[in-house]
């Protein structure tokens, strides 16, 4: 579920679709548009979170794991809602990590029914075009910190619905802008974070997808054609 995505705009384009102004927090210095069209885990990603000097825009690597976990097993870069609020692996990020990831869509992967091995990457976004916003939980810098070693975040997931089952089983969950700034509201305590996150995230008739080129299965093309639909999809 969603291992690769685009973000590609500026990142104050993203704090714009939130309905927040530059000076309600501390953006990047990036005034260029970020230019990713397959952010995969374990990267950099432009990230929205709360610190004690307010809302702030930073570079935070996709995917985390608790000190004691990490080597164990592959860093997890997604975490499922269903389970996350009473996870021991993620206990220490849930109640005081929310965070915000600004895309403009993600890539799925459908497997064909009769042969699994064969898939067709898809390609999802919000039929208005506008960017859409991942709950995400983590661990990030802190004003006047060096960045950590374990500092990074995950991608909340849940079940898939109606047509986008069709692609894959599981989604990020999208906020709207009015629930994604309440996600990042501190008033907001983590039972009622969990709420919006469960029954009031984007559901299928939000969004738009169309089969791409599987070009994006190789991390290192990145470019504005990997979005472009495809007439001769696989599956």
């Amino acid at each position: 579920m969603c291992g690769r995505f685009a973000q590609n705009r500026k990142p104050h384009r993203y704090a714009e679709a939130l309905g927040l102004q530059p000076e309600q927090l501390r953006m990047s210095e990036l005034d260029e548009p970020i230019g990713r069209y397959n952010v995969a885990p374990h990267t950099p990603v432009h990230l929205l979170h709360l610190d004690d000097d307010g809302l702030r825009d930073d570079l935070v690597t996709w995917g985390w794991a608790p000190i004691w976990a990490t080597g164990k097993h592959p860093t997890p870069f997604n975490a499922r809602i269903e389970t996350v609020a009473t996870s021991n692996f993620f206990r220490s990020i849930w109640k005081t990590g929310r965070a915000l990831i600004g895309a403009d869509g993600w890539y799925e992967w459908r497997a064909s029914l009769t042969d699994p091995t064969l898939k067709q990457p898809y390609f999802i976004r919000l039929k208005n075009h506008q960017p859409l916003f991942f709950a995400a939980i983590g661990q990030f810098p802190r004003e006047g910190q060096e960045p950590l070693e374990g500092d990074g975040f995950v991608i909340l997931s849940s079940a898939a619905d109606d047509g986008l089952t069709t692609i894959h089983e599981r989604k990020p969950i999208v906020l709207s802008p009015g629930l994604a700034r309440a996600w990042l509201d501190p008033g907001v305590t983590s039972e009622e974070a969990e709420d919006i996150a469960r029954f009031n995230a984007s559901t299928a008739e939000a969004f738009e997808w169309y089969p791409v080129s599987r070009a994006v299965g190789n991390t290192h093309n990145d470019h504005p054609g990997l979005i472009k639909p495809i007439n001769d999809p696989l599956v």
